[in-house]
């Protein structure tokens, strides 16, 4: 099921831009369900039980803006498509803070509204489950690779962090690295990181949900680059 949330203070245009949402979902066949919210406070208080694919979110609120809420969301850890809404096009070019991936101007116009989401669900799907198999000697195990944050080494170790907790296995971090997709990113000889779990980089370190992780020198300048592509994609 497509989740999709709505923040806006003004109910007229939440109404309107859920009944051009769901319009063209239903003539899809998706399955989705609707979550509106009228302010960013509402919305953080919930967004991580009901965990959104995609966040259509106002940036001009009462006491907190879009800008913010979104921006707290992604300490949290949320990993929704965002696609702000806006009366002053002047606000989007800060959404590259928030990997925002578009922006829809107020009034709405259908044309816009269905060209965004159409971007936020093929977006959805080049980010859909990936996996890892690791071998073990009884066998093999698959590790779900956008819920893995990083992978450290210690001698012949490997350990993934994951939502669900650390797995080890054995293996060669170098090996490792050409098999995994590019959004995981070598930072250390030994750690390779989750890009979309990265929230900035701070001198000689990452912050990786609450853990900070080293950073080598020989290592900076390739990760500056890729984390910039990645926010901007």
């Amino acid at each position: 099921m497509l989740k999709i949330a709505i923040c806006d203070d003004e109910k007229e245009l939440r109404q309107d831009l859920s009944k051009i949402l769901s319009r063209s979902l239903e003539l899809q066949g998706v399955s989705y369900k609707i979550f509106p919210y009228s302010c960013g406070e509402h919305l953080l208080a919930l967004a991580g039980e009901q965990d959104p694919d995609i966040l259509f979110l106002d940036i001009e609120m009462g006491q907190m803006d879009g800008m913010t809420a979104a921006m707290e969301l992604r300490k949290a850890g949320c990993r929704a498509v965002i696609i702000f809404i806006t009366a002053y096009p002047d606000y989007v070019f800060q959404g590259y803070e928030v990997r925002a991936l578009n922006y829809i101007l107020k009034p709405y116009k259908e044309e816009k509204v269905l060209s965004v989401l159409y971007q936020a669900m093929e977006e959805l799907r080049i980010s859909a489950d990936q996996y890892y198999t690791i071998r073990h000697k009884s066998g093999a195990a698959r590790l779900l690779l956008n819920d893995t944050r990083y992978f450290f080494s210690e001698r012949r170790t490997i350990t993934a962090v994951t939502g669900a907790g650390p797995v080890s296995f054995y293996g060669k971090l170098g090996e490792l690295e050409l098999e995994l997709p590019e959004f995981f990113i070598r930072i250390h000889n030994r750690y390779l990181v989750n890009l979309s779990f990265v929230s900035a980089i701070d001198g000689n370190s990452v912050l990786c949900k609450d853990e900070k992780l080293p950073v080598s020198r020989s290592c900076k300048q390739e990760l500056e680059v890729s984390f910039a592509k990645y926010i901007l994609r």
